[in-house]
């Protein structure tokens, strides 16, 4: 009797380390030790932060991919610290490196506030509208959707924009100050529009929010074109 209970006792014991390891193996397919959720296909530690090869290809033509779930556990949520947020130094750097590999632009400054990047080029070019539309866009590759794009191919404008390396969106008068240089920027070619519901810098015609959004196109008041203003 003694023997056959201790039998079934242990028995029971594997059974339950069995479903405990069971558990155990299918929470890591989850969750990985540091709780977050995030699952990638070849993860390096939750997502392949150090460009690690898929295949033979290089780290410069990885796809991206990562997967978040929300925890199963009620009232739990994830711990995000390290969110991606935009640089705008390295953004500008970016920026003005692109559109130095441009033919005939030789001398780039750019500019990047919370909602504008001011570009100021010297540049050797036969036809202004082209290169302006050019640099505009290879600006408008780099950042948020959202942003507004103003170029001016004078290297005068140079200075003018480097003024405002040091300040901040927090600055005193900044927006007014901004302002000014954009309506100066505008008298130079702008390129085309960018579609039927937006005009060449990216300002929505119309748009809803049209009362606090900082633009200069509001769909009613006639500006400046750069077919109006084709002199430096």
């Amino acid at each position: 009797m003694k023997k056959t209970l201790l039998v079934l006792s242990m028995g029971a014991t594997i059974s339950l380390f069995g479903c405990a390891q069971m558990a155990e193996n299918n929470n890591d397919e989850l969750f990985e030790r540091s709780g977050n959720t995030i699952n990638v296909t070849d993860r390096n530690e939750l997502y392949n932060d150090d460009g690690i090869r898929n295949g033979n290809d290089s780290r410069m033509t990885n796809f991206g991919y990562v997967r978040h779930q929300k925890s199963p556990v009620p009232g739990d949520t994830n711990n995000y610290t390290n969110i991606p947020t935009l640089n705008r130094e390295r953004v500008a750097d970016l920026i003005s490196k692109l559109c130095t590999q441009l033919p005939n632009v030789n001398d780039v400054a750019t500019l990047v506030t919370d909602e504008e990047v001011l570009i100021a080029y010297d540049t050797d070019t036969k036809n202004r509208f082209e290169t302006a539309d050019q640099v505009k866009k290879t600006a408008l590759s780099a950042v948020p959707r959202y942003y507004h794009v103003y170029v001016a191919d004078n290297p005068r404008m140079i200075r003018e924009i480097e003024r405002y390396g040091r300040l901040d969106a927090n600055s005193r008068n900044i927006d007014q100050i901004i302002d000014t240089t954009i309506k100066e920027m505008l008298k130079y070619p702008q390129g085309r529009k960018l579609s039927d519901g937006e005009n060449a810098n990216g300002e929505m015609i119309n748009e809803m929010n049209d009362r606090i959004d900082r633009d200069f196109n509001d769909g009613s008041a006639k500006r400046i074109t750069p077919q109006q203003t084709m002199t430096k």
